[in-house]
């Protein structure tokens, strides 16, 4: 009888984070005011993990958001970002439309994996977590993410690798980071998901080192 190695490897994931999906977000704003600062950038990144229990990045979806009406735009927080909202080459489309498909896609791989949430994994999360959880009360949709739970590469890259800027705990990592293209939702979210599986594949194998040892131990 031939075994699907592609469940395998989702049940492997769902037994990892306790039946958590991680999912990788970055979102470039108009500001900091989540409430009234417009989205213009969301970029996901989703993890899948080997039978060997190494996690890794998979595929990348990313998005140019229209500013939703009313939304209000702060020039210092455009002049950072280099963003122009209204720049006819950025192909944006409507909040609603973006995060409607985002949705999709991670309840798509929730079934596939058998996770009951997703989790959101970002560089100082809660802030793209109360962006994206306004903006799906504003749009009026169901939310995949869980409401408070979120995995934080700062915190994680200092405990790691003693650093919480997110080109510096790259760097630490051995992962290449341009500051010339950070602060895009595209080239963030990927070094965040290096990161985070960076992180978790060396701390999955200290946690092997531990049970081998303790196995040992109880042998002896």
């Amino acid at each position: 009888m031939s075994v699907n190695t592609s469940n395998q490897h989702s049940l492997i994931l769902c037994k990892r984070f306790r039946g958590f999906l991680p999912v990788v977000v970055d979102i470039e704003t108009a500001g900091f005011n989540y409430e009234r600062d417009a989205i213009l950038e969301i970029a996901i990144v989703m993890l899948t993990m080997e039978e060997s229990g190494i996690l890794l990045p998979t595929k990348t979806h990313a998005y140019h958001i229209k500013p939703f009406e009313g939304a209000n735009l702060d020039r210092e927080a455009l002049e950072f970002t280099g963003i122009d909202p209204y720049h006819p080459f950025r192909f944006a489309v409507e909040e609603r439309e973006a995060l409607l498909e985002i949705c999709s896609i991670i309840e798509t791989a929730l079934k596939e994996t058998n996770c009951s949430k997703a989790v959101l994994v970002g560089h100082n999360p809660m802030f793209d977590l109360n962006f994206l959880k306004a903006a799906i009360k504003r749009t009026k949709i169901k939310g995949p993410f869980h409401k408070f739970t979120t995995f934080d590469t700062a915190t994680l890259g200092g405990l790691a690798f003693g650093q919480t800027v997110l080109a510096r705990a790259c760097k630490a990592a051995q992962i290449t980071f341009n500051v010339k293209e950070a602060h895009s939702a595209i080239y963030d979210a990927e070094r965040t998901a290096e990161l985070f599986c960076k992180i978790v594949n060396q701390w999955s194998n200290a946690i092997k080192e531990i049970d081998s040892s303790s196995l040992h131990q109880n042998h002896e």
